[in-house]
């Protein structure tokens, strides 16, 4: 094990909760810390649903296209905790997390703190000490208690709203929304992708309070996808750009988003062009073509286009539905999905919206070293709209893929997603 290893997981038992919201130990290390938070690059702080990542990944593109130097912080990783702390676009280095990390556990002195807040304040440490142009920060749950909304950042983002860890949020979207928008400060300008009705009200009330306004898709700016371009337009005009290299129609969405934000920091159209059409993110509908999972996938059918998903929760499956439905209706064939979710998101919402597709197969399966995880088996009797079989492993799922299978989607957890990118490692 890595110096790393030893000490992340020596962090996880600080706190007998793993996710507690609060602001309160987080200003209590930063503050032992010597506030490396107010040390940092320009912060573009992102919160939303669903896209976080996705939007961060297309404006980290417009933004190194200018020749920029941008760090990025979000979660959670899909392989190595180092991907969590993005330096210049790589992965911090080993000794520089554990050097980091270790400041983190000594200034703290043992008082409880969640591995989250710990483990922030670490890489706020990093991107103190490395002096990019660019900081873009994602929130991890939340935004008004989340851990990275200590800053006042030089722009704010907020992707769609959808609902999503009820349990810490509020069951209902509009409460979700008033959390999300926490990440508002005064007379910093916000940009928001296209949201319901109650939502844009909730987040132009908050600007509102805090003497700025929101920009807001639909409505202030629009993304769509024409003939063979992304067309935008804003306030400023109308742009015609590739279309994304990151798959499927929620996309249009995310790199308007980021198009919105670049505009607003006034990115010349050249970086607008390259970072649309450059922008990588992995398991976002990513295609998978090599490794040993794609080879035992590939003993079963031979004609299938092998996709990996991260989307966890019923918008993100919506999302996925949606991109299947138009690849089934462009090129036939039959699909077939390997799903697993954790306990903690809504399995019956999230499988609810591939009843409509036709010609399905789904195949549940556990998620390897989650404890957390549906059962496989338990999986496949949640829903009596759907034709499911369950199995307690992804290789056992593999093993009973339809031959005639056209293309092949694992999807449902951010986790199963990392294990699948671990095979191919």
């Amino acid at each position: 094990m890595r110096e790393s290893d030893f000490l992340l997981k020596r962090l996880l038992g600080l706190h007998p909760k793993y996710i507690d919201l609060s602001l309160d130990r987080m200003h209590r290390l930063l503050a032992a810390l010597g506030h490396p938070e107010r040390n940092c690059p320009p912060i573009i702080h992102i919160a939303g649903t669903n896209g976080k990542g996705s939007t961060l990944a297309f404006l980290r593109a417009m933004l190194a296209a200018t020749g920029a130097r941008v760090d990025a912080y979000s979660s959670p990783h899909l392989v190595n905790f180092h991907e969590r702390i993005s330096l210049a676009g790589a992965p911090i280095s080993e000794p520089d997390l554990a050097r980091h990390l270790a400041s983190c556990e000594a200034a703290n002195a043992g008082a409880p703190i969640t591995f989250f807040e710990i483990t922030t304040a670490a890489a706020f440490l990093a991107f103190a000490e490395t002096k990019a142009d660019w900081l873009l920060l994602e929130v991890g749950l939340g935004g008004r208690l989340d851990a990275t909304n200590v800053i006042t950042p030089a722009l704010s983002i907020i992707t769609p709203i959808s609902i999503d860890h009820q349990e810490f949020l509020g069951a209902e979207l509009t409460t979700i929304a008033g959390e999300k928008a926490g990440i508002i400060k005064s007379g910093v300008p916000v940009i928001a992708a296209p949201q319901t009705e109650a939502v844009a009200d909730i987040l132009d009330a908050v600007a509102l309070q805090h003497k700025t306004t929101v920009q807001l898709g639909g409505r202030d700016w629009r993304s769509d996808l024409e003939s063979d371009s992304l067309v935008f337009q804003d306030m400023t005009g109308l742009l015609d750009l590739p279309i994304p290299r990151l798959h499927g129609p929620h996309q249009i969405i995310n790199a308007g988003t980021a198009l919105a934000a670049a505009r607003q920091l006034g990115l010349p159209q050249t970086a607008l062009y390259q970072g649309v059409a450059t922008a990588d993110w992995p398991a976002r509908l990513q295609r998978l073509t090599q490794g040993k999972l794609v080879d035992a996938i590939r003993d079963r059918a031979p004609q299938a286009d092998i996709w990996l998903d991260g989307g966890h929760n019923a918008a993100a499956a919506q999302s996925l539905a949606s991109w299947l439905t138009a690849e089934t209706a462009r090129k036939g064939g039959k699909t077939t999905l390997i799903c697993g979710l954790l306990k903690t998101k809504s399995a019956t919402d999230f499988l609810a919206a591939f009843a409509p597709l036709p010609n399905l197969q789904i195949l549940t399966t556990s998620i390897p070293d989650q404890e957390n995880s549906h059962s496989g088996p338990g999986l496949a009797q949640i829903s009596q709209r759907l034709d499911m079989q369950g199995f307690e492993t992804p290789l056992d799922a593999v093993a009973q893929i339809a031959p005639d299978t056209q293309r092949l989607v694992i999807c449902g957890s951010l986790y199963l997603a990392g294990w699948v990118l671990r095979q191919a490692s």
